[in-house]
């Protein structure tokens, strides 16, 4: 059996023991999705959103990309926002970072890594604003550790400029908005960040006709 053909093998597999255990299971799933949860995460292979959190399926809308980020230009987050936020109506949106994350690292150093040099830009920008915090830190993993929290925490302030997210916090009062980071050595997930709805943030990011 090659590779690849395993994963429909399995797939079989686990629909059939769904069935098993709950046969109106795919059926109730067809007809509705109604998570309460945005999870916007990174997309390395060890940090499957339903996996960490033990949800099921329909329970939690994921968008994932390279170091979890929040970019005001990129049309696939903010579609996938739009969605979760104005469609979904979900309460909650979850930025979740990871330690050890190879963007966090690749960003604090000065090579060259080809097209992803513009995605790692971002970073790059948050590891300026924090360099003084960081590089008094007294290692090349707490420093990088460190970056991932900033970095998720700045992420989440970007949600809460969007027009999607303060169009729902005055109209809705939600969503609430986290900022967490998965340990990989432990599989925690340690909450470093809390944006409720209707927060105050810099006026200069804030819209007054929505």
């Amino acid at each position: 059996m090659k590779i690849y053909e395993q994963l429909l093998s399995d797939n079989k597999e686990w629909a059939k023991e769904q069935t098993e255990r709950d046969p109106a299971f795919f059926q109730r799933l067809a007809l509705l999705q109604s998570p309460e949860f945005l999870w916007i995460g990174c997309s390395d292979s060890r940090v499957p959103a339903d996996k960490i959190t033990g949800t099921q399926p329909g329970e939690i809308f994921v968008h994932r990309n390279i170091a979890n980020m929040v970019v005001h230009t990129d049309l696939n987050l903010l579609s996938v926002l739009q969605y979760a936020v104005e469609v979904l109506k979900v309460k909650h949106i979850i930025v979740c970072g990871h330690y050890g994350c190879g963007g966090i690292k690749a960003a604090m150093t000065q090579h060259s890594f080809g097209i992803i040099n513009k995605w790692l830009r971002n970073i790059k920008d948050v590891y300026r604003i924090h360099k003084e915090e960081v590089d008094q830190l007294p290692d090349e993993d707490s420093r990088a550790d460190r970056l991932t929290e900033l970095n998720v925490i700045e992420q989440v302030y970007n949600l809460a400029k969007t027009s999607i997210v303060q169009s729902a916090w005055k109209h809705d009062n939600r969503p609430d908005l986290h900022g967490w980071v998965y340990g990989l050595k432990d599989g925690i997930i340690h909450p470093v960040f809390e944006l409720p709805a209707n927060s105050p943030i810099d006026p200069f990011y804030t819209y007054d006709n929505l």
